[in-house]
């Protein structure tokens, strides 16, 4: 009885995975199947390589090169800015805040706390953080208000993903680097840094793939313009925006690029995807298995 109830509880839960999974692929599928089936038509060279011109919302000529390079300009600097800020945290709270044996550290689960608080915060409200600092300091909208905006959502992302990575590193590997003599800063970049090398590097594309996509914190910080940025003091678009403002149209062929707008941001991003595992494959060489 106990066997036939063990063996019609699995096969319930096996069937909930399998359906769990089919919605997740099938929903992956409906969306990319949408934007490729709408944007793909819509897409062209011009549209990659020229800026928008004259009546461009009014699907006349021109492209979407300045979201192109303002997206990458945006998500970049603010990856990197995140990065010098996350991995000094992320290796405090498992070099210096976690004791031997990783014991629990009141200080260090605070600080995850409210990381893990952070990350769930809606972008948006990172946006009107970011305009009343803007306001504060007399900025206007910016690429370099962008950028910060950007880089406050991404750290909180950022730093979890890596405490995560670098929790993964054996205590008596960090142990072993102590008695030969290294210190504990020693043993942080140059054991505990090269060991989870490809999980930070994943990290940090999981943090750029927020920024990138992201328009609503950028919606009041970095403006939008129709030249390609030239200064950091300067307005600058980015692609989840251009999205917005042409689906916003009523003509049918401005529409359609907005799908092409997407399609070109998530081949950006599957690039970088791509890129970033070919990386995480060399690093490898220095993980100790």
């Amino acid at each position: 009885m106990n066997r036939q109830r063990a063996r019609i509880e699995e096969g319930f839960f096996r069937v909930l995975m399998i359906l769990a999974t089919a919605t997740v692929l099938g929903s992956l599928a409906l969306i990319l199947g949408t934007v490729v089936w709408r944007g793909l038509p819509a897409l062209d060279l011009d549209m990659i390589t020229q800026t928008p011109k004259g009546g461009y919302y009014l699907g006349k000529e021109g492209g979407i090169l300045n979201a192109i390079v303002g997206s990458l300009y945006l998500a970049g600097g603010a990856t990197f800015l995140a990065l010098l800020a996350s991995l000094p945290i992320a290796l405090y709270l498992q070099i210096y805040a976690t004791r031997a044996g990783h014991a629990r550290s009141g200080r260090a689960e605070v600080i995850r706390l409210a990381l893990d608080v952070l990350w769930g915060v809606p972008s948006i409200v990172y946006g009107a953080f970011g305009f009343i600092i803007m306001l504060w300091l007399g900025i206007r909208a910016s690429l370099l208000a962008g950028i910060l905006t950007l880089a406050l959502l991404e750290l909180p992302i950022m730093v979890r993903a890596m405490d995560e990575t670098i929790a993964m590193v054996p205590w008596a590997l960090k142990e072993a680097s102590y008695a030969l003599g290294a210190t504990r800063l020693e043993t942080a970049f140059r054991v505990v840094v090269r060991q989870t090398a490809p999980g930070l590097v994943t990290a940090m594309l999981l943090a750029f793939g927020r920024g990138i996509g992201d328009a609503a914190a950028v919606l009041f910080t970095a403006g939008y313009t129709d030249r390609l940025p030239d200064s950091l003091l300067g307005p600058a678009a980015s692609l989840p925006l251009a999205v917005f403002f042409q689906l916003g149209t009523p003509f049918p062929a401005v529409q359609d690029r907005a799908y092409a707008s997407a399609l070109v941001l998530t081949i950006l991003i599957l690039i970088l995807s791509i890129v970033s595992r070919r990386l995480a494959g060399r690093l490898t060489k220095h993980v100790i298995r």
